[in-house]
């Protein structure tokens, strides 16, 4: 069996993948049913997939980018993963391309069919110091 962290790795790059689909259904289809998001530009508190998908048809229309720049991974169970930490992500602005620092938590679970689905993301832009 893989290493969590590899499993982590490769689900991040699905992710981030997905986002450059621009489609919110490719991106949506990652989360649970019952999933639970706390989106970065957004301050409602999301409930399953459908809500993960409307946030999505706005978020991807700044053509995202997504970069890990820190994190952990934590295994949960054995199906089941924490991955958190800080990413970057490069977004059409009003100046061209910027980029904007984040915090974020996914939690990782196996379905039914053995596939990984996000369960729990929750994304935060990064406090100025």
């Amino acid at each position: 069996m893989k290493r969590i962290q590899q499993i982590a790795k490769e689900n991040f790059l699905i992710w981030n993948q997905s986002l450059s689909s621009g489609d919110p259904k490719n991106v949506a289809a990652l989360y649970s049913r019952d999933c639970t998001f706390l989106p970065t530009l957004s301050e409602d508190f999301k409930i399953g997939r459908a809500a993960a998908q409307q946030y999505f048809s706005r978020f991807l229309k700044m053509h995202p980018n997504g970069t890990i720049s820190n994190d952990r991974v934590e295994q949960l169970g054995d199906g089941s993963y924490l991955h958190c930490g800080f990413y970057d992500f490069e977004l059409d602005g009003k100046k061209g391309r910027e980029v904007a620092h984040a915090r974020f938590t996914f939690i990782w679970k196996l379905n039914d069919n053995h596939e990984w689905r996000i369960f729990h993301h929750h994304s935060s832009m990064h406090p100025h110091e």
